[in-house]
């Protein structure tokens, strides 16, 4: 891949909703799966894909539950792709390689994404603290 400006046309190939957010870097909007706001960025030689879940439980033990969901979520359901910590967020990304990525590549990394979340979400938020009203930020 020689320059953002394919991951542009990837998008509009894509047929989903998305904004530019600076050059190398978009916000992907996928209303037909209920998910909002993955950010793709183009960082050679990457394309990192990512999106917020939610916020961590306050309660630590909440926390060790939710740490161990995503661990196992990790090592059995996910085949690229990995849950992880972001300050205090729960994240999904997704990395692939720029030099040779094609749109097939591009579309099954948000698809997977879309599964992912859509597959493990109930699972997730049941370890989300009352206090936040079981709100994500998908």
């Amino acid at each position: 891949m020689e320059s953002p400006e394919i991951i542009d046309g990837y998008l509009m190939q894509s047929g989903l909703e998305y904004e530019t957010v600076n050059e190398g870097m978009w916000i992907v909007h996928d209303d037909l799966d209920d998910i909002d706001n993955i950010v793709v960025r183009y960082a050679p030689p990457v394309v990192v894909f990512r999106v917020k879940l939610m916020d961590l439980p306050e309660a630590q033990a909440d926390r060790a539950g939710l740490y161990e969901a995503l661990l196992r979520l990790n090592a059995n359901e996910l085949v690229a792709g990995a849950y992880g910590l972001e300050g205090d967020s729960v994240i999904l990304t997704e990395t692939l390689q720029s030099e040779n990525l094609d749109l097939n590549e591009f579309q099954a990394a948000i698809e997977g994404i879309a599964l992912a979340i859509g597959d493990h979400y109930e699972q997730l938020k049941g370890f989300h603290q009352a206090t936040n009203d079981g709100e994500s930020s998908r």
